[in-house]
């Protein structure tokens, strides 16, 4: 289990989530698995990351998921396209990453830019090789729970949830947030672990109200510190998935999540730190994702 204690000013000792630790387990893991399958099948899962633009931020990441493929004994193709690429461009390049049997997985960067569609060109992925899990047949699979490659965050979420708490049978779930990249997703795999879910979205009347119901917490919203102490059930398990740099009085530089962190840890029961938390997860759990398609792919079944 991968958490430590951190007292705090009330003398709550709240369990801190350690997805950085979780991550290099996984990761090392992933590494694992991935000499195993090279041994049974001479083949080497390789991952096509594609990036259209030059937004240094979205650089710096997909640097950094090339550097954390190598590392886990995966080839990594990088294709960094000019702001300029046509849409029917980068379904071209979809078309033939499809087709090439050395990519076993696809990511497209989010988001692209002006006059790209999205999710046209997401849906062109095939969806053995759809390693972000956000094509609509996988993401249709994920509905009525059938095996498939689901969304790399939520994904991580949920190894963190099970990780503390092995069985949520009964648990009630909140999830604070709607979007297909996390919200919705994380709402399915929390139902098919037998949670009790509950969605509260930007129009939901009170949404602290319904947040305090929660044994599980699951902020991803992208409001900085947007829940505070009293949205939050004592004891309660919180997982942060915002991510805001900020600017403090000082003048320096500091990540937050959607939560407010020193008050609420004062009476959750666990909480994900930012960062250390779901950041880190994302990433490893792309990894594991790209080796779960390349048996799919290879062995006709996902893991």
């Amino acid at each position: 289990m991968s958490s430590t204690s951190t007292s705090l000013s009330s003398g709550h000792s709240a369990q801190l989530i350690d997805g950085k630790a979780f991550a290099a387990t996984l990761r090392n893991r992933v590494r694992e698995e991935v000499q195993a399958f090279h041994a049974r099948h001479a083949v080497t899962p390789g991952l096509a990351v594609v990036l259209v633009g030059n937004d240094p931020a979205s650089e710096v990441y997909v640097r950094n998921k090339a550097i954390q493929t190598h590392h886990a004994g995966m080839r990594s193709f990088m294709h960094m396209l000019p702001e300029t690429t046509s849409e029917e461009e980068l379904l071209g390049l979809v078309d033939r990453l499809n087709k090439d049997p050395e990519i076993h997985g696809i990511l497209v960067q989010l988001p692209l830019p002006a006059g790209l569609d999205a999710r046209r060109v997401t849906n062109a992925i095939a969806p053995e090789k759809d390693v972000d899990g956000l094509g609509e047949v996988n993401a249709g699979r994920l509905a009525v729970n059938l095996p498939g490659i689901v969304p790399c965050t939520p994904l991580g979420c949920l190894l963190l949830l099970r990780d503390q708490l092995g069985d949520m049978t009964g648990l009630h779930a909140v999830v604070i947030g709607c979007s297909n990249l996390v919200g919705k997703p994380l709402a399915l795999m929390l139902l098919a672990e037998g949670c009790t879910v509950s969605i509260a979205h930007i129009h939901t009347r009170d949404p602290a109200a319904i947040a305090r119901e929660a044994d599980i917490l699951v902020v991803a919203t992208g409001c900085r510190e947007l829940v505070r102490k009293d949205w939050v059930k004592p004891g309660a398990t919180v997982i942060d998935v915002g991510i805001t740099r900020t600017t403090t009085p000082d003048g320096k530089s500091r990540l937050v999540g959607d939560v407010a962190f020193d008050e609420v840890a004062t009476v959750a029961g666990r909480i994900t730190p930012v960062p250390g938390g779901v950041g880190p997860m994302t990433i490893a759990c792309l990894l594991s994702n790209t080796l779960a398609a390349a048996r799919l792919q290879i062995e006709g079944k996902l893991p």
